[in-house]
C-alpha cells in the first residue's frame, strides 16, 4: 500500500512512519509547513512546525530511508484553523483548535491531496486504533494506554477518511516504549519534548494573542440577575469556568468565590455566579458527525459516555438526534462546559461520533 506518512518532527510520527515502512509499506514523509513565518528554534516543549521541527522531520526520514517533502498548507491553516479559533472567541465561544486542525488539515486537505496523489493513506504518529467489524466496517477505538490516548482530538474523522488512515501506535502500551524504539533505531528526536499549548501560540499567552488579534473594549461584568459587579477590558479574554482575573473588587454576600458562567460578545459582558451553577444538565450541537457507522437508529435515544476536554475523563450519558442536533444528557451534571467546546461520545473504547457544542442547559436555573 503507498503511505503518506505526516511526519511533525515529533518522536510519534517518526516511530509511526518506521512501523509503517516495516509493515511492508511504500512510505513517504510530508512535513506541513503551517505558519507563514516560521520561528528558526524551538522553546523547550512550546511551538510546533518550526524550521527546527522541519529538519528534525528530515532527518527521522533520512534515517529511516524514506522520501521526503514539505507542503506548505500555511493559508489553508490560517483560514481553517486560526481564523476559525478567532472567529469562535469572537462569537464567545470556547474553541478547540486541535480537533480544527486535525478535521480540516490533516484528514481533510492533507488526505485529499494524498489520494489525488495515488496514496491509499496517510500515518499519523496519533495513540488511538482503527478496528475492523465483522461487516467490513471500520472503526475508531481509544489507544490500549488511556494515559496517552488520542481518540478523543481524532473524534471529528468520517467513516470515509477512516477508511484512508493509519495510527500505528495505537497498541502501544506507553510513551517511554515509543521513545526506547526511537533510540534504538537512532533517530534524534527519541528525547525531544511533546508540543503543549496551541501551537501558533507559542508563548501560551492566549489573553494576549487574543487581545491583539481581536481587540480590546472594556465592558461590565454581571451577575446571574444582571447586577453590574465590574467591568473588564474584553469579553474574549473570559472562558466558562474561569475563576481567576476577574478582579471585580469586592466579595460575594456569601464570601464564596464567583465563577465565569457565561460570556456574550454581543453586548460585551461576563456573567459571573456560583461554582454550582457551572453544572450543566444538557449538551446540544448541531454540527455532528459519526466516526464510522452511525447508529441504527440516532432519533432513539442510546446509553453511551461523552467526553468534552482531551484529558477529561469520560462521563455515563444518553444521546440521541433531536431537532436536528446531537443532544447528550449526562448521568450527573458535567462542569464548565462552554459552547464551542467538542463533546466526543464513545461506546466502551469506540470513538462515536462528536459534536461542536452550541448550547448548554444549567442543572441550577436562575
Amino acid at each position: 500500500m503507498r503511505v503518506l506518512a505526516a511526519m511533525s518532527g515529533g518522536v510519534d510520527s517518526a516511530v509511526a512512519a518506521a512501523r509503517a515502512v516495516e509493515a511492508g509499506h511504500d512510505v513517504v514523509g510530508v512535513h506541513l509547513a503551517l505558519s507563514r513565518m516560521p520561528g528558526t528554534l524551538r522553546t523547550g516543549s512550546r511551538g510546533c512546525c518550526t524550521i527546527e521541527d522541519s529538519m528534525d522531520a528530515q532527518r527521522a526520514a533520512n534515517i529511516i530511508g524514506i522520501p521526503y517533502y514539505v507542503w506548505d498548507f500555511s493559508e489553508r491553516f490560517k483560514l481553517d484553523v486560526v481564523d476559525d479559533f478567532i472567529a469562535e472567541y469572537s462569537a464567545g465561544r470556547t474553541p478547540n483548535p486541535c480537533m480544527r486542525c486535525n478535521e480540516r488539515i490533516k484528514f481533510a486537505a492533507l488526505l485529499e491531496k494524498a489520494l489525488d496523489l495515488g496514496f491509499d493513506a496517510v500515518c499519523t504518529g496519533h495513540y488511538a486504533s482503527i478496528v475492523t467489524d465483522a461487516d467490513g466496517n471500520r472503526e475508531l477505538h481509544r489507544a490500549s494506554a488511556w494515559a496517552k490516548d488520542q481518540s478523543y482530538v481524532l473524534g471529528v474523522l468520517t467513516a470515509d477518511q477512516l477508511a484512508h488512515s493509519m495510527f500505528p501506535l495505537g497498541a502501544t502500551p506507553s510513551k517511554a516504549e515509543v521513545r526506547a524504539e526511537a533510540a534504538a533505531r537512532k533517530l534524534s528526536v527519541a528525547n525531544k519534548p511533546d508540543s503543549h499549548d496551541i501551537c501558533f501560540i507559542p508563548d501560551g499567552d492566549t489573553r494576549g494573542w487574543l487581545a491583539e488579534h481581536v481587540g480590546a473594549a472594556e465592558g461590565d461584568i454581571l451577575d446571574r440577575e444582571g447586577n453590574r459587579l465590574g467591568s473588564h477590558e474584553g469579553a474574549h479574554a473570559y472562558t466558562v469556568g474561569q475563576r481567576k482575573g476577574l478582579n471585580i473588587g469586592y466579595p460575594s454576600p456569601d464570601g464564596r468565590p464567583r465563577f465565569v458562567l457565561e460570556v456574550r460578545p454581543k453586548d460585551n459582558t461576563v456573567v459571573v455566579g456560583p461554582k454550582e451553577a457551572l453544572d450543566i444538565a444538557e449538551i446540544a450541537g448541531a454540527r455532528f458527525t459519526w466516526a464510522g457507522q452511525a447508529p441504527a437508529s440516532p432519533e432513539t435515544p442510546f446509553a453511551c459516555e461523552v467526553q468534552i476536554r482531551a484529558h477529561a475523563d469520560p462521563v455515563p450519558a444518553v444521546a440521541q438526534v433531536r431537532d436536528g442536533e446531537l443532544v447528550i444528557r449526562p448521568d450527573e451534571p458535567l462542569n464548565g462546559v462552554a459552547p464551542g467546546q467538542t463533546a466526543v461520545v464513545y461506546v466502551g473504547t469506540r470513538v462515536l461520533g462528536q459534536t461542536t457544542i452550541d448550547r448548554t442547559v444549567s442543572a441550577v436555573p436562575v
